[in-house]
């Protein structure tokens, strides 16, 4: 992929979007048109892909929002992310997500927990935190509902996270679980969440 190459999914129909898990609106929040994605069930792989997407290495960005549902329970965070290198029906993925809630909880070790890698299915966020606790997982200042600029760089089997423009990565992972394999983008939410996405730009 050449650093001239760019590609922008407006997500401004849901003919964009093939949805797994997923009911998908268009909605305006906080001033801007975006998707509304809430999940169907209680799956693990509830994800919007973006149709006629294809990625291996590269950068992609977008802005999401995410807050718990009215009716979650009391543990729900609002987890709102993207996942890459999408294999067909969503059967592996790779996913960095955020938990909005986390960002300025008065506890530092729920902190500590506001953005995360998974690698689906084999690789959930519990099993990475209680196999290397603290290495797929960190802390980044978020507010549940607001617009948040986020930045998604791959190369081979290492991706950085970027979170609200900053110009160094909140989460570093350098043994990404599906190896060096390419695939779609898709929106990614967790249970309990309300979730809001803006154009996402791949180059």
């Amino acid at each position: 992929m050449t650093s001239s190459w760019l590609r922008s999914f407006p997500l401004s129909s849901l003919s964009e979007l093939e949805l797994h898990h997923v009911e998908a609106k268009l909605v305006t929040h906080h001033g801007r048109r975006a998707v509304r994605l809430v999940e169907q069930g209680e799956p693990t792989d509830a994800i919007a892909i973006l149709s006629g997407s294809d990625f291996e290495d590269g950068v992609i960005e977008t802005e999401i929002a995410g807050i718990p549902r009215k009716d979650a329970p009391q543990d729900m965070r609002g987890f709102v992310g993207l996942a890459f290198r999408v294999q067909p029906d969503a059967s592996r993925f790779e996913c960095f997500y955020l938990r909005p809630t986390n960002g300025r909880a008065d506890d530092q070790l729920r902190r500590n927990h506001s953005t995360q890698y998974i690698s689906h299915p084999d690789f959930p966020w519990y099993r990475l935190r209680e196999e290397s606790p603290g290495v797929y997982e960190s802390y980044t200042d978020l507010v549940p509902g607001a617009w948040t600029p986020i930045r998604v760089v791959v190369s081979g089997i290492r991706a950085h996270l970027y979170v609200n423009g900053a110009e160094q990565p909140c989460l570093v992972v350098n043994d990404l679980k599906l190896g060096k394999t390419r695939g779609q983008i898709a929106l990614w939410i967790g249970a309990g969440t309300e979730a809001y996405f803006t154009t996402v730009i791949v180059k």
